[in-house]
């Protein structure tokens, strides 16, 4: 992920589609920070079986990123 510190605006919300957006906005907004920090290892649980996008499994360097957002604990 170069040496750039990893950010929920220019790594991890461009990992959501609108498509993802709409399907989850009765629960949270996937672009919304706040939303995702709160349900950010649910949404690793999802990503990790494969249940999260409804559509098919994200890459495994999709999924590592996300998960080394969240282990950096989230940032904005």
């Amino acid at each position: 992920m170069n040496d750039q510190p990893i950010s929920f605006e220019q790594h991890i919300k461009p990992l959501f589609r609108e498509r993802d957006r709409q399907s989850m906005k009765w629960a949270f907004d996937l672009w919304s920070h706040d939303d995702v920090a709160r349900n950010s290892d649910a949404i690793l649980g999802r990503l990790r079986d494969g249940t999260m996008p409804c559509d098919g499994a994200w890459a495994d360097e999709q999924v590592a990123v996300f998960q080394s957002w969240v282990e950096a604990g989230t940032p904005a």
